[in-house]
């Protein structure tokens, strides 16, 4: 199983597993992360779940598509080429040790 860890804005640091295939925000969700909400249930319709992404994990998780950009527009933390809804990352074993920062403002 590929780990993540979620950093919360006051720095806390949530490692936990995730089921390949599962996506970072349902993850987040089924262990009760602070700072994901992920209102709309992963359905790309909210923004509820942004992320940052490392830098250097940016090529593992690939960009934003055009509709992600969409909804990332209207995140009340503005977006940065890092960002990401959690909802639209998908765990797999090549994204092990992702590190994710939640967006201060969801």
């Amino acid at each position: 199983m590929p780990t993540i860890t979620f950093i919360s804005p006051d720095g806390t640091k949530h490692q936990l597993e995730a089921k390949a295939g599962a996506s970072a925000m349902e993850t987040a969700v089924k262990f009760g992360v602070p700072g994901i909400i992920g209102e709309c249930g992963g359905g790309l319709s909210c923004a509820t779940c942004h992320v940052f992404v490392e830098p250097g994990d940016i090529d593992r998780t690939g960009t934003a598509e055009d509709f992600e950009e969409e909804m990332l527009e209207d995140a009340l933390t503005p977006a940065t080429e890092c960002s990401r809804l959690s909802c639209q990352i998908r765990m797999t074993d090549e994204l092990d040790g992702l590190v994710l920062t939640i967006a201060p403002e969801q």
